[in-house]
């Protein structure tokens, strides 16, 4: 019976979704069109594929100037909690920057295990299929502790396509007033041309 859940519709929707996100972005264009945003690298690779508890990426992000010094590296576990969700749960790695580069590795994160990461409570996104098209979703209400420039709390809104992966990231303070993140809407991040297949 495990078998048969593993090839029913929404696992093949993780399938998907993993094969999606897995690669090099760049906000370049994006960049190049609208000062409000800057050129961003993200890179993210699939790590410890013989887990059975979900499927892991390991995500890296920096300012293209500075690949080398990346100012965000997260662990995300994608799993289905329900029919038709999916359910990416966000961690931090203690002590990151001994990883910086890491994505260019055969075996990203070896020397890492689950239990060493900090898990960031409120901060899951719960994304749905849409159509045949994209995924899209959000956090969950205001749970995403944020201390960021003055924050309480931080969301994150994502819209996932084959070629491309838009993220808005934003902080708010007590008041719900926004005090950090992009204001106009979210960085696109297109897939290097070389990856898309």
């Amino acid at each position: 019976m495990p078998l048969i859940a593993e090839v029913s519709y929404p696992q093949s929707d993780i399938d998907l979704l993993v094969k999606w996100m897995i690669g090099s972005f760049s906000s370049e264009e994006q960049a190049s069109q609208d000062t409000n945003y800057f050129n961003i690298e993200l890179e993210m690779v699939q790590i410890w594929e013989n887990r059975a508890d979900g499927s892991w990426i390991y995500v890296e992000q920096a300012v293209a100037e500075y690949k080398d010094q990346p100012y965000r590296q997260r662990v995300y576990q994608l799993k289905k909690e329900r029919e038709g969700e999916i359910e990416s749960v966000v961690y931090t790695i203690p002590y990151p920057l001994r990883f910086a580069g890491d994505y260019k590795k055969n075996m990203p994160l070896s020397g890492l295990t689950p239990d060493s990461l900090v898990l960031r409570e409120g901060c899951k996104v719960v994304l749905y299929r849409v159509d045949e098209g994209y995924f899209e979703g959000s956090t969950v209400d205001n749970n995403c502790n944020s201390n960021l420039n003055g924050a309480r709390y931080a969301t994150s809104e994502v819209v996932i396509k084959e070629d491309r992966l838009i993220s808005w990231d934003r902080g708010f303070d007590e008041n719900d007033k926004q005090v950090w993140g992009a204001e106009k809407g979210g960085y696109i991040f297109m897939k290097r041309k070389e990856e898309l297949n």
